[in-house]
């Protein structure tokens, strides 16, 4: 055999061996983790609204909070204490709702937003064509706002009428639906809109109105333009919601819209931006 093919075939092995002794001593690259189709989906955001029932109503029509924001101030709006009779604080409260699903922005870090927008579902369900009354009460024809515990009596007064009151208080689904949820959260200020006489009223129970609660009827009335009116005098009033919610400390006001008609969005949105800053 030819000494120069000999010799070459040499030199290849040899190069051959140089090389694969440079590629087993050669540090190894990492290995590259492939992602999982978990881990490829995007991290859901936290939850800022969520829709819950709280209760029924005598006819076991559900009653519902909806709730905006995770911060540590709770404050509470309700709507449609007296059903048809008042509709347009149900349509207020939605609108709000509305308008809070879209701009959830709007809630300050440190607050949660909750509303229950209609307490009176079965009052609000009957037709246009009810009495005054019919669609004010509930089922069991009691005023609702007469069936809490604060100077609550058998019977109560609603302009020259006297209507049941219950049969003890929160002896009504809906009004105990309120007390078992404000017990749950135990919010810092409550807004319950009523219609219609364009104030703002304080709230209180025996003990005096409680500074926190004059300052919120002064914020919502300044910012929406009713009149701030102090506590209710027109006639007397026993059981209200109000008053038991000043009872446990808790700062609540009346808020009456000027009709039983319009939502008056402007001058309400304006005092709801009021009130968040408040207690921001």
């Amino acid at each position: 055999m030819n000494k120069f093919i000999v010799a070459g075939a040499g030199l290849t092995l040899s190069a051959v061996a140089i090389a694969m002794w440079v590629f087993w001593l050669a540090p190894s690259a990492p290995a590259v983790a492939v992602p999982s189709d978990t881990e490829l989906a995007p991290t859901p955001p936290t939850a800022t609204s969520t829709q819950a029932v709280i209760g029924a109503s005598v006819q076991l029509r559900p009653i519902e909070v909806y709730t905006f924001g995770t911060g540590d101030t709770d404050l509470l709006f309700v709507g449609g204490i007296h059903g048809g009779y008042e509709a347009n604080t149900v349509r207020l409260a939605q609108a709000l709702i509305d308008e809070f699903q879209v701009r959830p922005e709007t809630i300050p870090d440190s607050v949660t937003v909750h509303i229950i927008p209609v307490l009176n579902p079965d009052g609000l369900a009957l037709p246009a064509t009810a009495t005054d009354a019919e669609r004010r009460f509930n089922a069991n024809e009691v005023d609702l706002n007469r069936n809490f515990d604060c100077r609550w009596q058998p019977t109560g007064t609603w302009r020259s009428v006297t209507m049941s009151a219950g049969t003890e208080p929160f002896s009504e689904p809906e009004a105990a639906a309120l007390r078992d949820y404000v017990t749950r959260i135990n919010p810092n200020a409550a807004v319950l809109w009523h219609s219609a006489a364009s104030e703002v009223f304080t709230s209180e129970c025996g003990a005096g109105v409680l500074a926190a609660t004059d300052l919120l009827m002064n914020t919502y009335a300044t910012a929406s333009d009713y009149r701030a009116a102090g506590l209710w005098t027109a006639y007397p009033v026993s059981g209200d919601a109000e008053g038991w919610l000043a009872s446990i400390g808790i700062p609540a006001i009346t808020v009456e819209l000027e009709t039983r008609n319009s939502i008056e969005w402007e001058r309400n949105w304006a005092a709801m931006l009021a009130t968040l800053e408040l207690y921001r």
